[in-house]
């Protein structure tokens, strides 16, 4: 199978030297396919040759925005038809070859494309009556009228069919809860959990706290008032997992009927998730979609990618390819003068967002299931931000349409071989915990928020081990120097603030949590490293959560003295913190002659799953140390 590696480039330009050569124009047919060589995903261009994406998001021209300076054609160019053949050209120069979702229509822009429909916004599907017959209806009735414009032009790779649903889980809960019993996903709620407790209302109770007045599962589906919440200690969640899957699997199943009613040869691409996957909304989608759906905010500002994250995305799927539909870097240091204002992949430099776009370009590459990566977007947004806030340096050019040169060379640079790095990248899974590892020395400053300094293809925990079923949600960082040892943790867990039923002080117990045991030599040392969440969120910027570590012995949590924890502040449900101990809290001097003795473990918020180095639950890995593994220290 060929690579096509020039595909736009031929096609939209009229570049190629064979004439006979298979174009966009000249395919027979218009279908885009999924395929796999040598255990590497590749989508399939309609001349049946291999194509690695490389995306660029809201190639639109911009438009005015009242009070603002914001990015739109008509200020740089006398007609739009001389903004659209300076993009194109811009755009295959700087190695590009797909226009994303927020573009012109592919027949405009003579590129492979992939639209975004918003076809469950469109239709209602969300936050309505999933379950209502009329919901089908209407998805199959907007899916034709939305992919009119799309259908049987070549350049149409396929479809999203929306933007970050989320799949909230603890929302999707509560706000079905306070639905009319006329409706049918309140119904179908409602019958969940009767099946689910074997109708024993005790039962329910002893998971959650039901509204006040509230008595049996009847009265639940007539309450609008308020919702049931978790009560502290229970498994409750279990059963909201349940609810999110199902819901999950009504939107993923009806969307491939439409779409395939509607456009056939369209590849589903399903919705596009925020940064983040709910594990039981993936199992639901696998059956439906040919590929996933990603935006990402990478991890680190050296552009490094968590494993954790792809990986758990092929073990749900089965294994389907995956494409990452959002991503980007952003940098305090900007002509437009955007403020940068949350919690989304910044550095302070262009020369940094340079380096850093680069190398994480090549990381998703490097992805054997990964079939491209779309950069958001073509241009900054608006000086003061969009009308939502949001206000970003993640233009490729500026809003007065001036390239940010260092960023659009190095990507450029490494766009160009991209297809050829993932050509190589088929390799295997990562190996479990087993016998003795070594973790190497690095100076952690935790209070610096950012885990660039990590040396991190040799601080990598080898992957934790969880039930099966469940996949790891989280990736571990170690590293020792002089004074102590450090620990990162990069992971997600959604955290909703209405689910749980409690007083003023959060319970412990339904934190999210690593638990860490070492013995230096002096004993074994139980720590817990606490993700707790505030009282009240914010409603207009990310959540404040706290990291406490601990020492963990008998039930109480006690300081661990010269210790530091820091928790990014990045939004959940992402998950980033450093900590630092230092070698005397574990009972010695300084390092030590000997390896280590570790174990590691993580349970998520509401003890929803776990995972450890072991395989064991994380109460049953903590106790017995003689069960620890053998850690040793690298120079």
């Amino acid at each position: 199978m060929r690579t096509a590696a020039s595909w736009f480039v031929l096609a939209a330009f009229a570049l190629a030297a064979d004439a006979a050569a298979c174009t966009a124009t000249s395919a027979a047919h218009p279908r885009w396919t999924l395929a796999s060589d040598g255990g590497v995903a590749w989508l399939v261009t309609p001349c049946g040759e291999r194509f690695y994406s490389v995306g660029i998001n809201g190639l639109d021209g911009g438009s005015p925005v009242r009070r603002r300076t914001a990015y739109h054609w008509a200020r740089f160019f006398p007609d739009f038809a001389s903004w659209l053949t300076t993009t194109r050209a811009r755009a295959a120069g700087w190695g590009f070859n797909t226009a994303s979702a927020g573009s012109l229509p592919p027949h405009v822009l003579r590129m492979p494309e992939i639209p975004n429909l918003a076809l469950g916004q469109t239709a209602t599907f969300h936050w309505v009556d999933p379950f209502a017959p009329a919901a089908e209806r209407r998805m199959r009735a907007w899916a034709h009228r939305l992919v009119a414009p799309y259908r049987a032009d070549r350049y149409r790779i396929g479809y999203f069919t929306d933007n970050e649903v989320g799949w909230w889980n603890g929302a999707l809960f509560n706000f079905f809860a306070q639905q009319p019993a006329t409706n049918q996903t309140k119904q179908r709620l409602i019958a969940l959990l009767r099946e689910h407790y074997g109708g024993d209302w005790a039962r329910f109770q002893h998971d959650f706290v039901p509204p006040a007045g509230v008595g049996s599962f009847d009265g639940l589906l007539a309450e609008t008032a308020d919702h049931p919440r978790l009560r502290p200690g229970g498994a409750g969640i279990q059963v909201v997992r349940r609810w999110t899957g199902l819901v999950a699997e009504r939107y993923y199943r009806l969307v491939h009927a439409a779409l395939r009613a509607a456009d056939p040869d369209a590849v589903n691409f399903g919705d596009r998730l925020p940064i983040y996957y709910d594990p039981a909304a993936v199992r639901a989608m696998a059956p439906w979609v040919d590929a996933i759906a990603t935006n990402y905010n990478v991890d680190s500002p050296d552009g490094w990618i968590a494993p954790y994250y792809f990986e758990g995305l092929h073990q749900l799927s089965g294994g389907k390819p995956v494409l990452v539909t959002e991503w980007f870097f952003a940098a305090a240091e900007n002509r437009t003068g955007n403020r940068n204002n949350g919690h989304l992949m910044t550095v302070a430099t262009q020369a940094e967002r340079a380096r850093g776009a680069a190398a994480a370009a090549e990381g998703f590459a490097r992805q054997p299931a990964v079939v491209g990566s779309h950069w958001f977007q073509y241009y900054d947004h608006p000086r003061g931000g969009r009308q939502d806030g949001e206000d970003y340096d993640f233009g490729l050019v500026d809003v007065n349409d001036r390239p940010y040169e260092g960023l659009v060379a190095a990507l450029a640079r490494t766009n160009g071989h991209l297809a050829v790095v993932h050509r190589d990248s088929a390799d295997g899974p990562r190996p479990r915990f087993s016998g003795a590892w070594t973790m190497p020395r690095a100076d952690i400053d935790p209070r610096d928020r950012s885990l660039g300094e990590w040396p991190k293809d040799t601080a990598l925990v080898p992957s934790l081990a969880t039930p099966a079923g469940e996949v790891p949600f989280g990736d571990l960082l170690l590293a020792w120097n002089g004074e102590g040892l450090a620990l990162g943790l990069v992971a997600m867990d959604y955290y909703d603030p209405h689910l749980l039923a409690y007083g003023d002080e959060f319970p412990r117990g339904e934190a999210f949590r690593v638990d860490w045991g070492v013995d230096a030599g002096a004993g074994p040392r139980r720590l817990s490293l606490s993700i707790i969440p505030p009282k009240v969120f914010p409603k207009k910027s990310a959540p404040q959560m706290r990291a406490e570590l601990c020492y963990d012995e008998h039930g109480r949590c006690d300081p661990v003295p010269g210790a530091v924890a820091v928790y990014f502040g990045s939004d959940q449900p992402r998950i980033t913190v450093e900590a630092t101990v230092p070698w005397r809290a574990l009972g010695v001097a300084g390092p030590p002659p000997r390896p280590l003795r570790m174990q590691l473990a993580a349970t998520a918020f509401h003890r929803s799953r776990w995972m450890s180095w072991n395989g064991l639950p994380p109460d049953e890995a903590m106790k017995d140390a003689a069960g620890w593994r053998d850690v040793a220290r690298r120079d």
